[in-house]
């Protein structure tokens, strides 16, 4: 993509780009480890060094935790170097692709009673943008039934 065509993008559609292009590289595994408590299950991401990465879109706010390390995130407000301990709420919608400068363990938490993993993506990820707009559309849709 030549430097006009990329400058006239929105910082989204730059993530998009961006991870379009990392998913046609080597896929490295993660290791993740799930926990669940009563009505919360928090999902623990390994990121070794050098690693760059994309999160997914998720359809409600959710709490992260930088527990271990330091790491870039580029979201639709520019990049930010954050470093353990870190803790923020994401917005609904967030899409991020970040590089961890060390290990680092972050941690996303969704209020759910759910112990099936597929179960718990369907109902907090979005595989898509277009599917994260549908999903913002019926939101629309219900609350204007509610006037």
């Amino acid at each position: 993509m030549n430097e006009i065509a990329l400058s006239s993008l929105t910082d989204r559609d730059k993530i998009f780009t961006l991870e379009a292009m990392m998913k046609k590289q080597p896929q490295l595994e993660l290791k993740v480890i799930d926990h669940f408590s009563y009505g919360v299950y928090a999902r623990e991401l390994h990121i070794p060094a050098g690693t760059l990465l994309t999160g997914e879109i998720h359809k409600l706010e959710n709490l992260n935790i930088l527990s271990e390390g330091c790491i870039s995130v580029m979201t639709e407000d520019g990049v930010k170097r954050v470093q353990a301990p870190f803790t923020i709420v994401s917005p609904p919608g967030t899409k991020r692709i970040a590089f961890a400068h060390t290990d680092c363990v972050w941690t996303t938490v969704h209020g759910t009673f759910e112990k099936d993993i597929d179960k718990i993506k369907e109902f907090f990820i979005a595989t898509s943008e277009q599917e994260y707009l549908a999903y913002c559309g019926q939101l629309e849709l219900f609350s204007a039934k509610d006037i």
